[in-house]
């Protein structure tokens, strides 16, 4: 654990703390921590920074945090730790930006029809919970700083360069949020993760801020 930078070790033992609670009073910890629509009746202010530490499995976590590891440990070392703590929460934040903003499109046509039942709609909108669009943007900010890096998969055991893969994976999430497949998962999100990820790299680079 000591080889692992200091940010990405303090994440994943929030994101392991809090999957422990949560699997000991889940009914609480869902309610409180994960994020509600933010017109609905139980929505609070700090859930849009505690969904992020909020998971709905096993595999759900195992995956995020795998991934924050891989990934985020080699972002942080590039970026630097301060850098690297603004990036993964503006990403985290943009995650749940664009997901709320494509729900609110979605459900006009609901609210139009509905008048009067405005909050009860709202407030039984899905919750929001996990760290994936943050690492959606961990994953983009690692292709842009180091786009021929080799990446092979367990299985199909392919190679390619990381920035296919990662163009690959959004475009995955861009056709499965169009179509409305794999229900249950905010592709939008991790479209909102990859896209502030995408921005900020992009203004940092500009501004010759990257490494700085």
């Amino acid at each position: 654990m000591n080889n692992i930078p200091v940010v990405t070790r303090n994440l994943l033992y929030v994101n392991i703390i809090m999957f422990i609670a949560s699997a000991i009073n889940p009914v609480f910890m869902e309610k409180t921590f994960a994020m509600a629509f933010p017109l609905a009746q139980d929505f609070r202010w700090w859930q849009p920074l505690t969904h992020m530490f909020m998971h709905g499995g096993f595999w759900h976590i195992f995956f995020n945090m795998y991934s924050l590891v891989m990934f985020g440990s080699v972002v942080e070392r590039a970026l630097g730790t301060k850098k690297y703590l603004i990036f993964y929460f503006v990403t985290g934040f943009g995650a749940v930006l664009l997901h709320f903003g494509v729900q609110w499109l979605q459900i006009l046509g609901t609210l139009a029809a509905n008048p009067g039942y405005e909050q009860e709609i709202y407030n039984h909108l899905p919750r929001v919970m996990g760290a994936s669009g943050a690492i959606y943007g961990i994953l983009v900010g690692f292709a842009m700083l180091y786009p021929e890096a080799r990446l092979t998969l367990i299985f199909p055991p392919i190679t390619l360069d990381a920035k296919w893969w990662v163009g690959i994976f959004v475009g995955i999430e861009l056709f499965t949020g169009v179509v409305g497949t794999r229900m249950g998962i905010a592709h939008f999100a991790h479209l909102g993760g990859a896209l502030f990820g995408f921005l900020l790299i992009r203004f940092w680079k500009k501004n010759g801020a990257l490494y700085r």
